[in-house]
């Protein structure tokens, strides 16, 4: 007979079935897992950010529900603008355009299906993070290597995940054919997040700020919609890095430096990106998990500052890109509204 349930018992359960997404946790976990247990083998921090293209590539495929041939493309996608972003990063004019641009067409293909967005900022966040983490801190030669490692292991997140769509769709049969109807309004947001990046990417290098992707990856998030869209997706997002960052670090300063700790931490910030239904909490657990690792790496100091700063700052040129192209439009509109 089983033991009955009882109400607290039964709240959390429910609570948890309502906040976690079971089913996608569970295939994150499958297609980076790996990669946390080859770094355990190996001791290649590049394959902990490999963990990121993994699961870049499952977030759109999972809930787009796209084959595997739109996977492969979505990869390509991700490995050549990582690639650009890379070489361009010591010419750094040239890296502030190329990552503008980056911006500007993760959103510009909503004019051919409003599903190219999610497609899109799966190819930025990944491919910006990543040029701009394996630089940090490190020279040239160790750079271009660590590189090298990610490109060459990372045909192994695109089957990971390409097996999950496989299997998913003998289950269901429901691979997306299409990207869904044109966006009314595409040009709009792609110019503002163009502009937002642009302005970030600026600040990033003219101030060599540290942890500077997290500057433009807030840049280019906020932009989602009207400005009041944009304001609430900021807010969210400071929730989060006030309330996460500062409890990462004060748990990190309770814990020993650990290899082990350092690689579930990363292994649970990437898996905040796909298992949440609530973004500020996905996001508040992102920033913890991240102070956490970098504490049990031994570099805490001033993380939870750096990132709270980095969010706003981002999310400010976000919200400033927003406001201005909307201006811009609307004088457009009432000039070819205007009689003669």
């Amino acid at each position: 007979m089983n033991p009955p349930t009882t109400p607290s018992a039964a709240g959390l359960r429910d609570l948890l079935s309502r906040e976690v997404k079971s089913s996608e946790l569970l295939r994150a976990v499958i297609v980076v897992g790996p990669m946390v247990a080859a770094y355990f083998i190996s001791r290649e921090t590049a394959l902990l950010n490999l963990g990121l293209v993994a699961v870049s590539l499952l977030i759109p495929a999972l809930r787009r529900h796209f084959p595997p041939k739109v996977v492969a493309w979505h990869y390509l996608a991700i490995l050549v603008t990582f690639a650009a972003l890379f070489l361009a990063a010591p010419v750094k004019p040239l890296f502030v355009v190329l990552t503008a641009l980056a911006g500007f067409l993760a959103v510009a293909g909503t004019r051919y299906g409003e599903d190219f967005r999610t497609l899109g900022n799966w190819v930025f966040i990944p491919a910006v993070y990543l040029a701009c983490e394996v630089r940090e801190g490190v020279s040239a030669s160790e750079a271009v290597r660590h590189a090298g490692v990610i490109i060459a292991s990372s045909p192994i997140a695109l089957a990971l995940v390409c097996a999950i769509q496989i299997y998913d769709q003998q289950r269901r049969g429901n691979a997306a054919t299409s990207f869904g109807p044109p966006a009314t309004e595409g040009f709009l947001p792609a110019a503002a997040t163009a502009m937002a990046v642009f302005a970030a990417a600026a600040l990033v290098e003219i101030f060599n700020l540290e942890q500077g992707q997290w500057v433009m990856w807030s840049a280019a998030s906020v932009v989602v919609g009207d400005l009041t869209a944009s304001t609430g997706k900021l807010k969210q997002r400071a929730i989060g890095a006030f309330v996460g960052a500062p409890f990462g670090f004060l748990a990190g300063l309770a814990l020993p430096q650990s290899r082990v700790g350092y690689a579930i931490a990363i292994l649970a910030a990437t898996l905040t990106l796909i298992s949440f239904s609530r973004y500020v909490v996905g996001f508040g657990l992102r920033c913890f998990f991240i102070a956490l690792a970098a504490s049990f790496a031994g570099g805490a100091s001033g993380i939870a500052e750096e990132r709270i700063v980095n969010v706003l700052i981002g999310g400010a040129f976000g919200l400033i890109a927003v406001a201005l192209t909307e201006i811009v439009w609307l004088r457009v509109m009432r000039k070819t509204r205007s009689p003669g």
